[in-house]
């Protein structure tokens, strides 16, 4: 018998307390107790009916791997598999493990739950499984033993220069023959592993901020795009320490929680194509395709020991709550990398197909309603146990303060696919007693015609809102009939969110994110130029709402520059002056460009990386943002998680009359807002292509009207500090620039 293998059954101690208080023989050689003679100590007995063996029957939950007595039990659920076996390595590319344990279906399972315990794992060991059953994808299933998979539950994931495996890693009779021969091949060499990786870690007393909505500003950053570029400066560039080394600016800004894309691990070696201006190939740069949803991307990390990269996200999350500054995640729980039929087999597809994906009625076939090949299945009970154990996990663990869910109507379709009312996976969340303090943020679409934007799930879910982003972006290109959706979006857009009883704390606004242009962008190209992404052009949608004012792309005229920084700080402004929580794509504070490309998700380069020059270059827009931050913050009448009411604002027009909302070529509007018993700020909105004088409200005795900030303005004439504003020498009217907008407050004389 192996040393690893359990003992068998028929030399196993077995024991019993018997009557009296009296031991009885637990096996042969050993002394049966006397009448009246002491009960043995219960750890004593303890040790003789226990397993003694280096490999054990384990205990099915909780799932995935845990430290216990010694040991490491693995926990796996597959309700259709026959045979699961646990591999464990001494090297990420060893091709052979240094141990395998086959689990025995009549011992090593409870119900749908495989496990074992293992003495003496330390922390970087490296394992994973290959999981035998039925290969019958008419059916659902497709269980391939040659294939080695990773734990749904694996917390990090060994780091692999390149695992892009392609169809190949399919097993499907469509393919070609070749596909299938590949596919039958053991490729344990090729694949990652999965690192065991212990908890004990110093949080120092760590405290989340738990700031309100009232008081957040969003910052959406690329983890490794943000310090990546030879200019950051940093000590350990595109990396969480990197990020680390960055808090300060980041607390300067005034931002009050930053929003990772998505650091779930992922394979950033997945081919995309050739970029078709340098030939060089195109990887994974955005993660949008998760494989393990347990553990933080490996590459972030700045060393390659095994389990690091958990340890450093640790210190990261640590050093930001120091900073005051919030975690929130990009999670993607609706679909995985393993694609349709035709995509890899790397660990869900390999540990039960049926259970974890949303099957068409040939159940050969995934539903699509991502756009990626296939939808998890979250409203099945296991499925949603799982989504909800790595919530907490990500919550309790790693001290995550709040969640972004792409394309989250996904979790509200069943398994045919049906969009549910109250889909049982969102309710859960938001009432889980774990999660329901933390911020959850809903991107409240998919790619199968799913739009929920006011309507998603529950009160307490905040939502990405699209229609901000749209509205204020064709205001300020000039649209025709633009001002009463320009005055909604303002006051926290109550015509999507009052009807579902929610308020402006549940709209996240912003006019730029990583999917599409940045903010630079915006302002200085017509049309997407997305050719280097080797899909001619075709990728990136096609509605941004855009301008060039000229010039299609960089220029040194000055009159087409002037123009686009005075857009750039009114949308700025507006952002920073409406209702709901204002959301920054990182970057945009100091015009970040990515050439015209608004479909950048394979652009791990130059494109896509923060260029930290243009933080010099452009430090009037840095200021400017920085500046209206701090307006927000003096202002706080202008974030309150309620909507205005009739008595709290007015609005005017430049006549200072009544706007005429109908009318569809009017592109200027002004409103003076209540600061307690007072008028307090007065904004006034000029998109149209001409000057114009704006009348002024009356202000009680004693007081002016003070300039607060101007975007037709050159720095430092556009932005004052509180308290520094410069009083207004005509009372009667203010001189508003075209395509411009301006703030005044109440100030005593």
């Amino acid at each position: 018998m192996k040393k690893s293998d359990p003992m068998p059954e028929a030399k196993r101690p077995k024991g019993r307390r018997p009557p009296s208080g009296q031991m009885s023989s637990i096996s042969s050689g050993q002394a049966v107790a006397k009448p009246g003679a002491p009960e043995t100590p219960q750890q004593d007995y303890g040790a003789e009916v226990s397993e003694h063996t280096e490999v054990r029957k384990g205990v099915p939950l909780p799932l995935g791997p845990h430290e216990s007595e010694g040991g490491v039990n693995f926990a796996l659920f597959s309700r259709h598999a026959s045979h699961v076996r646990l591999e464990l390595f001494d090297h990420p590319a060893d091709a052979t493990a240094a141990k395998v344990i086959d689990l025995d279906p009549a011992r090593n399972r409870t119900g749908d739950v495989w496990h074992v315990w293992v003495e003496g794992i330390r922390s970087g060991q490296l394992y994973a499984y290959r999981v035998d059953g039925p290969y019958q994808p008419e059916e659902g299933h497709r269980f391939n033993f040659n294939k080695l998979l990773l734990d749904p539950c694996a917390t990090a994931i060994s780091r692999l220069p390149d695992w892009d495996f392609g169809p190949a890693r399919g097993y499907d009779p469509s393919v070609p023959e070749k596909d299938l021969t590949f596919s039958k091949l053991d490729d344990a060499g090729a694949m990652p592993k999965c690192v065991f990786t212990h908890d004990h870690f110093d949080w120092h007393d760590d405290r989340p901020p738990r700031h309100p909505w009232s008081k957040t500003v969003i910052y959406e950053m690329h983890v490794r795009g943000f310090t990546i570029h030879p200019s950051t400066g940093v000590e350990h560039p595109g990396t969480y320490r990197g990020l680390t080394e960055k808090i300060s600016y980041l607390k300067e800004l005034g931002v009050t929680a930053v929003q990772l894309m998505p650091v779930h691990e992922f394979n950033e070696s997945l081919k995309a194509g050739i970029n078709s201006q340098n030939r060089q190939p195109l990887g994974n740069y955005w993660g949008y395709d998760p494989v393990a949803f347990f553990a933080p991307k490996g590459s972030y990390s700045s060393s390659e020991s095994a389990g690091q990269q958990k340890l450093e996200f640790k210190e990261m999350v640590c050093a930001l709550h120091r900073a005051g500054i919030e975690v929130i995640l990009d999670v993607v729980f609706n679909h995985t990398a393993e694609g349709n039929e035709l995509g890899p087999t790397l660990s869900f597809r390999g540990i039960d197909n049926a259970i974890f994906y949303t099957l068409e009625e040939n159940k050969r076939y995934y539903k699509d309603y991502t756009g990626t090949g296939n939808t998890i299945n979250a409203n099945h009970p296991v499925v949603r146990d799982y989504i909800l154990a790595a919530l907490r996990y990500w919550v309790v663990e790693m001290h995550i303060d709040g969640f972004r869910f792409d394309l989250a109507s996904v979790l509200g379709r069943d398994g045919t696919g049906k969009l549910l009312a109250n889909a049982p996976v969102l309710k859960q969340i938001a009432e889980d007693p774990v999660l329901r303090e933390v911020k959850r943020i809903a991107e409240a679409w998919d790619a199968a015609g799913a739009y929920e934007v006011g309507i998603f799930s529950q009160r307490g879910w905040a939502e990405w809102n699209g229609r901000y982003r749209d509205d204020i972006r064709r205001f300020w290109r000039g649209d025709e009939g633009m001002l009463g959706s320009l005055a909604s979006r303002i006051c926290g857009s109550a015509d999507i969110y009052a009807q579902s009883d929610k308020c402006p704390k549940c709209s996240i606004n912003f006019v730029t994110c990583h999917d599409g242009f940045t903010l630079n962008d915006l302002v200085s190209y017509r049309e997407k130029h997305n050719g280097a992404n080797g899909e001619s052009n075709r990728d990136g949608t096609n509605q941004n709402f855009s301008e060039n004012f000229g010039a299609e792309g960089e220029t040194v005229d000055a009159r087409i520059e002037s123009l686009r920084r005075r857009q750039i700080k009114n949308f700025l402004l507006t952002l920073l002056i409406s209702r709901g929580v204002p959301m920054l794509l990182g970057g945009d504070e100091f015009r970040r460009t990515q050439g015209g490309n608004n479909n950048a998700y394979c652009q791990d380069n130059e494109t896509s990386w923060y260029d930290w020059n243009c933080l010099e270059q452009h430090h009037e827009i840095y200021r400017f943002a920085r500046g209206m931050m701090a307006f927000r913050r003096a202002h706080p009448v202008l974030s309150k998680e309620e909507f205005y009411t009739d008595a709290d604002i007015r609005w005017f027009s430049s006549r200072g009359s009544l706007p005429n909302w109908s009318d569809p070529h009017e592109k200027r509007l002004a409103s003076l807002i209540q600061e307690g018993e007072r008028p307090g700020l007065y904004l006034m909105f000029n998109a149209g292509t001409e000057a114009v004088d704006f009348e002024l409200p009356p202000v009680p005795q004693g007081t002016r009207w003070h300039l607060a900030a101007d975007t037709a303005g050159e720095t430092p004439q556009d932005w004052f500090a509180d308290g520094e504003e410069p009083h207004l020498h005509n009372s009667q009217t203010y001189p508003l620039a075209s395509h411009s907008s301006a703030i005044l407050v109440v100030r005593a004389s």
